[in-house]
């Protein structure tokens, strides 16, 4: 920062304040720009949460001043750097399909030290976000994004995107029994959504059932189940609205192609600037934008090739293993699909 200028009897001037914000409108709109924690969360900065938190800890400035409030308008003429460095131009939006693997957190940095997905991710990954989150003993299908924008549309209850799961539990259990998930529950206080709920068979002292949701509360499914007398041994998440797991492996990442994106997002081709490709394909980081942390996995895994665009909903293609399939047919999401 500059130094104060000095006053007319040659004494230091006063030390300048961290910038304060403008007044934005009550309605949340703005005259011109965006907010400062929008265009963070746009170049894969942080998320407009984490991006909130780095502005009331000093680490943004605009225009060489430091700001303490993120309710400030910025155009793309203002000056923004993050931790005295300036922000990276924004790249196009991306997603990644990544199966999580048990015993693995999500979020970016666990107050227990327990391992997150971000020390697994392949080495040569940019900064990504996830869109929700599974719980350390879930697993499956997590989607991941370099777009703050995208992540928060994609959490959003009012996009409704259909979340399908294949669901273990220890019991004998018959369909009627999952007539209040499918109406809808209250637990201690916190109202749940009517679930879809397939009994799908028997295995032995386990039944294996297709649950469907379209929101995404701590646990949901597991603490559904408790409330009707089950407990749930083993929860996968095979489809995100149009986006399906098919044959992805623990860890494995596949990127998905830019149109797709665009497709199922309602994007402007205008809208995106050619992304920032890593240089090497498989197990370094790109040459000039470093990710990752250090002993991070190298990529196992090329780009996806998703088939056409499926729609919204459909039913995804059945696990692997001693998975049963769900009833019913029809085209699978978006993804790569099972080896037939």
């Amino acid at each position: 920062m500059s130094k104060a200028p000095a006053s007319p009897k040659g004494k230091p001037g006063p030390k300048p304040q961290p910038r304060k914000a403008a007044a934005a409108p009550a309605d949340g709109t703005s005259p011109e720009g965006d907010r400062i924690a929008k265009v963070l969360s746009r170049a894969g900065v942080a998320s407009r949460r984490e991006a909130e938190r780095m502005i009331a800890e000093g680490r943004v400035s605009v225009n060489g001043d430091k700001i303490d409030s993120p309710a400030l308008n910025v155009t793309a003429t203002d000056r923004i750097s993050v931790d005295g460095k300036p922000l990276p131009e924004a790249e196009a939006p991306r997603m990644w399909l990544y199966y999580k693997p048990i015993g693995l957190v999500t979020s970016n940095n666990d107050e227990k030290g327990r391992t997150t997905i971000f020390d697994e991710l392949p080495e040569n990954m940019p900064r990504v976000m996830t869109v929700g989150r599974l719980d350390i003993n879930s697993e499956g299908l997590l989607l991941l994004t370099n777009d703050g924008g995208i992540k928060r549309k994609l959490e959003l209850p009012s996009t409704g995107w259909l979340r399908r799961y294949r669901v273990r539990i220890n019991g004998r259990p018959k369909d009627e029994d999952f007539a209040p998930l499918r109406k809808g529950l209250v637990i201690e206080g916190e109202r749940f959504q009517p679930m879809t709920v397939a009994l799908d068979r028997q295995q032995g002292a386990n039944a294996w059932l297709t649950v469907g949701l379209r929101e995404g509360k701590n646990r949901e499914i597991r603490r559904a189940m408790e409330d009707i007398g089950y407990n749930v041994n083993r929860l996968l998440r095979v489809s995100y609205g149009p986006f399906q797991l098919g044959d992805l492996k623990p860890g494995d990442v596949e990127e998905l192609r830019s149109r797709v994106v665009r497709d199922q997002l309602g994007l402007e081709p205008e809208e995106e600037k050619p992304a920032a490709r890593p240089t090497r394909a498989r197990g370094g980081k790109p040459a000039d934008r470093p990710a990752g942390k250090p002993g991070s996995k190298p990529a196992g895994k090329a780009p996806a090739r998703p088939g056409k665009p499926g729609k919204p909903g459909s039913r995804p293609a059945a696990p692997r293993g001693d998975h049963p399939a769900p009833r019913g047919g029809g085209k699978g999401p978006i993804g790569k699909k099972h080896r037939r």
